[in-house]
């Protein structure tokens, strides 16, 4: 199956102060690019990274890491507009063929594992058309859709995001567990880079 990553790095970071995906991490890779480079070490034919009009320089860290950058005229209307995006363009240019299903992941959060990532591409890839990750009873990211989802992923407007057809289709939802905790960890402002407590 024809499994497509989608990052979706297009927000305006409004409450992180400054542009938190050029944000460098202690290792000194930018979040984005952090969170990228999960995503790379699965998928090796590349993923399809989508960004606000004029992130020129994110664009070009994110070309140097072997991404598909996608520039989405409409991203400051929310996460909704951008994954839209993203979903038509996957289908306008997949040269491996119309895309099966599509794991979609946040450029604000690069501590998921690669481990993570495999699982939720395996389990699309074996044919359930809902996945999320799951860590203490939290769902968290990256979520992977069928392609049968594929028009209302198109039809997403604002800042919804796929959360409203996973609410809509929770019987066809594959919980998977994960120990994980990168999977709930978003960088939303600079104090969310503290290393987290886990209990």
């Amino acid at each position: 199956m024809n499994v497509v990553a989608i990052l979706l790095a297009a927000g305006s970071a409004t409450r992180f102060g400054s542009d938190k995906l050029l944000h460098a991490l202690p290792h000194e890779v930018p979040i984005a690019i952090q969170a990228a480079r999960q995503l790379r070490a699965v998928f090796a034919e590349g993923v399809f990274a989508v960004i606000r009009p004029g992130a020129q320089e994110l664009a070009g860290l994110l070309k140097k890491e072997g991404c598909k950058v996608l520039e989405c005229e409409n991203a400051a209307e929310g996460m909704g507009a951008s994954l839209a995006c993203a979903v038509r363009a996957v289908h306008a240019a997949s040269a491996a063929g119309p895309a099966d299903a599509y794991l979609i992941a946040l450029g604000d959060m690069p501590f998921i594992r690669a481990s993570t990532i495999a699982a939720v591409r395996d389990a699309l890839a074996a044919g359930a058309p809902l996945v999320a990750p799951y860590f203490r009873a939290r769902r968290g990211h990256p979520v992977g859709l069928a392609a049968k989802f594929r028009r209302e992923l198109e039809a997403l407007k604002r800042d919804e995001g796929a959360r409203k057809i996973i609410a809509a289709n929770q019987e066809s939802l594959l919980k998977i567990p994960v120990g994980d905790p990168g999977v709930i960890r978003d960088i939303d402002t600079p104090g969310d880079l503290a290393p987290p407590i886990v209990v």
